[in-house]
């Protein structure tokens, strides 16, 4: 696997200023009611396994400490369930419209800007009932200090759930295919260059179920499920239309349902202290 750790992390946090994760799933003025309410509601549709995997309802009157909150998404689902939310993010302009939408929705989440490389230095020790990271952890330089900073947060009862991309993914194989022509010895830096929407991120680390299992080092893992294929056309989709590529449009539901279980792009695991 690719070593990314000599990759600055300022370019890693420039890379997600210039397009905040999500900040385009809707066409609303950016910051409106409206416009959260349509990120919701398209996040959740393309991606209908996360209110499952946070289980948003189970930390009501809980701690949650969110690490890279994003555009607060996750965030606001937290607190209306009724869980007291920490978030932090290391994109200032994620922060700036994640605060907007808890002033939107009148939600008392405390929010940091911080490193989770460095999360101590920032944000004080307590233990929380959830430590939650969807789709983070893998974009900083230095995951395993992520990880090790995070257990400092955790008591024996505290639960982590973590997503990262699963390296033997359909997307994985697509993305070498279709931009790499097979050069599969590319693998690390293609996924890294076509992990999200806007090309060219500076970090992405992948993951199979076994590297999870060394990377969680400490931490034993009592649930874990892949999940996720991308089906629909991108010309479309970017105009708010769904239209599946033709060759899922013909797979029964069934089959498409197994792939996502089988090749999905989210690893997601379920953890707790040793």
């Amino acid at each position: 696997m690719t070593d990314f750790s000599k990759v600055d992390k300022n370019s890693v946090r420039d890379y997600w200023n210039s397009r905040p994760c999500n900040i385009r799933h809707s066409s609303k003025e950016i910051g409106s009611k409206e416009y959260f309410d349509d990120v919701e509601t398209r996040k959740y549709f393309v991606e209908p396994h996360i209110p499952d995997f946070a289980n948003f309802p189970e930390w009501k009157d809980k701690k949650v400490l969110e690490i890279g909150c994003g555009i607060g998404t996750d965030t606001i689902n937290f607190a209306r369930a009724g869980a007291q939310v920490t978030a932090i993010e290391y994109s200032e302009e994620s922060l700036k419209i994640a605060k907007q939408r808890a002033k939107v929705f009148d939600m008392p989440i405390k929010f940091y800007y911080a490193d989770a490389e460095k999360l101590s230095e920032t944000v004080p020790v307590e233990k929380y009932d959830l430590i939650y990271s969807f789709g983070v952890i893998h974009h900083t330089p230095h995951p395993e200090k992520a990880i090790s900073e995070l257990k400092k947060y955790m008591g024996k009862d505290s639960t982590f759930k973590i997503m990262v991309y699963n390296r033997n993914s359909y997307k994985t194989w697509w993305i070498i295919l279709k931009y790499g022509l097979g050069q599969f010895w590319k693998k690390d830096q293609l996924i890294a260059k076509y992990s999200e929407a806007q090309i060219g991120s500076p970090v992405t680390y992948s993951y199979t179920k076994k590297s999870i299992s060394d990377f969680l080092k400490g931490l034993a893992i009592n649930n874990m499920f892949v999940d996720h294929i991308f089906p629909y056309s991108i010309p479309e989709y970017k105009k708010y239309e769904y239209k599946m590529v033709w060759y899922f449009r013909i797979l029964p539901k069934p089959i498409f349902r197994w792939m996502e279980k089988t090749i999905g792009w989210h690893l997601c695991a379920t953890a707790k202290l040793k």
